[in-house]
């Protein structure tokens, strides 16, 4: 019969332990004082992230390791982690990680634990038909899958191979460990381990890769903190008060103008739609030299709206409670200047923000309203749920006074871009194929997606067919919401290339079609808006028009 069954100890589990050594025998006692040892000579444990290649519709297909993994394999577990890998099942596919504990030969392991992550065939590369370069998508995938798992196991530091693209690797692991977290009790917050890239002297380190890859995750992760931020919370001046925050440390100068300065500027459709609120309307001016300042600038346009509850037009529940993410294009322009201030792009941005609330109130706008804007033409009011159009009118106006390069305007505005394309992709809307050429080659190689969409005259015929006013902001007609709000914008563009992107759709995520963004806020298109930046600069590589006789 057990020993236990004898004792009877009736002051908790420290004394029940104290009881157990003194009747056991000393051979036991050693055993026990051993494996303490053992496990409080064993700290903090640490996590590595390593690959294998493999046919996913061949389940018999053994698996080829990436060379940092076979160099482990060898080196390290003589041998041993292929062997066991095979000895659990399939090789994993993409998306997929298995974690595999204690494989190396030395009794005290350096990593507590391996994770082997699927990378689909060695083949992988650019697929024209689903626009993305698959190799990329599928490391950020398993990469990120294989964190998450790591870090619920309170990992405190991970290393991850490259995966043959080490800038892939950065943004899978950075953006699969986050989480937004800062208004929960800090004992039940998920654990955020460490990442680090593992690295071997007997191979070339792409040290700059992984660097230009964290900061892009950085970059979305910020935005996607702004988003889910709660609107009680983040007002448009405490928007202001945490981007002069964020963005003077990265040498971003930021310029708060207030309520006067916008009335001077006879911005009058942004301030109707901000009117009804208490908190007074914001103009932020962001402003990065990163070349000569004769250089024209690129224009970023992000529209700002801190909370939207549709006004007298009022949204419907569910609706309501995601509208804290209407701040979107906001957040992704200021996300994306810290990004290109920290990887000192030699290009000039000028950022434009304007941030207010659309609420309820004894000064709301009112459904047949009309406002006059800086260049003279009246809008007519239809609905005031659709006011993201409103706040974006002035600001593209405003923008003709840089003599900009470019303008792109970032907004969600329309909610009918659901229906159009799911969580797959943004809507594109440009006056340039040039322009469009650049910013889809950027989403192929982010895996955030975009799609372009019709900026035909029949729709602009549809907004301005009313005869009391110039334009109208919702249009006559069914369908095409999307591109109606874009016709109504560029009634509102000073000559030149212009682009405008929704992102309505992709504001929020399931949390399943991407293993590297949790369920919430999404922070798209980050990412392509910074890689698109970033390719524009880069004149040889960016597509160009054929010239007209050749």
């Amino acid at each position: 019969m057990s020993i236990l069954t004898h004792l009877r100890i009736p002051n908790g589990p420290t004394r029940c332990l104290h009881k157990i050594r003194h009747y056991a025998s000393q051979a036991i006692n050693q055993m026990i004082q051993l494996q303490h040892t053992e496990i409080c000579a064993d700290p903090p444990s640490r996590g590595l992230v390593l690959g294998v290649y493999a046919e996913e519709e061949d389940k018999n297909d053994t698996g080829i390791l990436t060379p940092a993994a076979w160099r482990y394999n060898v080196q390290k577990t003589a041998g041993r982690l292929l062997e066991v890998l095979r000895m659990s099942g399939p090789m994993p596919r993409v998306g997929e990680a298995r974690l595999l504990f204690a494989q190396e030969t030395e009794k005290i392991p350096y990593y507590s634990a391996v994770a082997m992550i699927g990378l689909g065939k060695e083949c992988l590369g650019f697929n024209a038909y689903e626009v993305l370069d698959e190799q990329k998508e599928a490391i950020r995938r398993s990469v990120a899958k294989a964190c998450m798992d790591l870090a619920l196991l309170d990992t405190d530091r991970i290393e991850v191979e490259n995966c043959g693209h080490a800038e892939s690797a950065a943004e899978g692991a950075a953006l699969g460990v986050w989480a937004y977290q800062e208004l929960r009790d800090a004992k039940r917050r998920l654990a955020v381990p460490s990442i680090d890239l593992y690295t071997h002297k007997d191979e070339v380190c792409d040290i700059e890769g992984w660097r230009i890859g964290l900061q892009k995750a950085a970059a979305q992760n910020l935005a996607r903190q702004l988003q889910e931020m709660p609107s009680n919370i983040l007002t448009p001046t405490a928007f202001a008060q945490n981007v002069v925050e964020v963005l003077c440390k990265s040498g971003v100068n930021v310029e708060v103008k207030v309520e006067g300065w916008a009335e001077s500027q006879m911005m009058n459709a942004f301030l109707s739609v901000g009117k009804a609120s208490c908190e007074p309307p914001i103009f932020l001016e962001l402003s990065y030299y990163g070349t000569s300042s004769e250089e024209r600038p690129i224009v970023l346009v992000g529209q700002g709206l801190t909370y939207d509850c549709g006004g007298l037009c009022l949204k419907d529940k569910q609706e309501l409670f995601e509208m804290r993410g209407d701040v979107t294009g906001a957040a992704v322009v200021v996300a994306a200047c810290r990004a290109i201030a920290n990887l000192r792009l030699p290009v000039n941005i000028r950022g434009l923000i304007p941030v207010c609330e659309n609420v309820l109130g004894c000064n709301a706008f009112r459904p047949g309203d009309t406002v006059k804007t800086m260049n003279g033409k009246h809008i007519k009011i239809q609905g005031t749920d659709h006011e993201d159009v409103l706040v974006l009118a002035d600001t593209l106006l405003y923008a003709q006074n840089f003599c900009p390069k470019t303008i792109i305007s970032v907004g969600t505005t329309s909610g009918a871009m659901h229906q159009a394309l799911g969580e797959a992709a943004c809507g594109v809307f440009t006056n340039s194929e040039i322009l469009w050429q650049q910013i889809k080659h950027a989403s192929m190689h982010t895996g955030d997606r975009v799609w372009r969409l019709p900026l035909w005259w029949y729709f602009t015929s549809e907004i301005s067919a009313g005869a009391s006013s110039d334009v109208q902001n919702y249009g006559v007609g069914t369908g095409g919401k999307p591109c109606k709000a874009a016709a109504f914008l560029r009634e509102f563009v000073p000559c030149g290339q212009w682009m405008h992107i929704d992102a309505t759709n992709v504001m929020t995520t399931n949390g399943r079609n991407f293993e590297y963004l949790r369920r919430g806020m999404a922070g798209r298109p980050t990412r392509t808006l910074i890689e698109f930046i970033a390719q524009n600069i880069c004149k040889d590589t960016a597509p160009k028009m054929p010239r007209k006789g050749k």
